[in-house]
């Protein structure tokens, strides 16, 4: 079900269960650290690469805890983590962590943040897992296995015209970005049926997974933002895209059920921002 650029003919993926069953184990243990401290006043808050893109030591926690889960259990892999826990590996799998994405969001007090957490096997997405703690939820999917939200298989919207769709979309940090990624807003806002904005692109990706939204769409995201939701969206049925239509890249992203994602496409590519 995923898709095909992805899925290599002879591709060895032994195991993919028992990544899916360390992946959950640590994302609902950093959930249940987050949702946890989410009230107090001792969150000691930073900036990264601008005043408006804050760090906390929710942030940092919740991503060491995740780390040493996954380093107990698979010492050689490679950890690529947003806030720097990162680690070289040599067994040919890198897990990508979000430990907190939704910071803005989890400082003021709003109930929608997650933590995400994503296998991938010699470059190829494998596994996927993303915990929502302020609804109390988590989805997951391995390649190949269909994708699932507490156990329950998922699926998309399957709706197939874009003026009924919901679509949802975030925005970067940089104000500059920002500017250019508000020109993507123009042609699509009077052609669908209303946009969203989370501020938490893994659940985006799940919710289009499950038919909460029919669409999302962002530019300017890194890896650890998208991969643990594409393989979520992908095994849901949902066709993800570059914003040029092409394969998908963390700084491009269109996710949408396959019967709006052309017209999607079409409305969004003439104002597509360069990279």
């Amino acid at each position: 079900m995923g898709d095909p650029n992805l899925d290599e003919p002879g591709l060895d993926e032994p195991g993919l269960d028992d990544l899916l069953d360390l992946a959950l184990r640590a994302g609902r243990r950093a959930g249940a650290f987050l949702a946890g401290g989410q009230h107090r006043d001792r969150r000691r808050v930073d900036t990264k690469a601008s005043a408006t893109d804050m760090v906390s030591e929710m942030d940092t926690g919740a991503e060491a805890l995740i780390v040493e889960i996954l380093t107990a259990e698979r010492p050689d892999d490679e950890i690529l983590a947003e806030e720097g826990g990162s680690s070289r590996g040599t067994s040919g799998l890198r897990w990508v962590v979000d430990p907190l994405d939704g910071t803005t969001n989890y400082l003021y007090g709003h109930p929608c943040y997650a933590v995400s957490i994503a296998a991938e096997r010699h470059g190829a997405p494998v596994v996927g897992v993303v915990v929502d703690p302020g609804r109390g939820e988590a989805f997951w999917a391995r390649r190949g296995g269909g994708a699932f939200r507490d156990g329950e298989p998922v699926r998309v919207s399957g709706l197939e015209d874009a003026s009924t769709a919901l679509v949802a979309t975030g925005f970067s940090y940089d104000r500059c970005r920002r500017a250019e990624q508000a020109a993507l807003l123009a042609p699509l806002l009077p052609r669908v049926r209303d946009l969203r904005r989370h501020g938490v692109a893994s659940l985006d990706l799940c919710w289009v997974a499950c038919g909460r939204l029919d669409a999302y769409f962002e530019t300017d995201l890194k890896p650890w933002d998208v991969a643990a939701g594409t393989v979520i969206a992908r095994e849901a049925g949902a066709a993800v895209r570059g914003l040029d239509g092409g394969p998908p890249a963390p700084g491009s992203i269109v996710a949408a059920t396959p019967g709006v994602v052309e017209e999607l496409l079409g409305l969004l590519g003439p104002s597509t921002p360069p990279r």
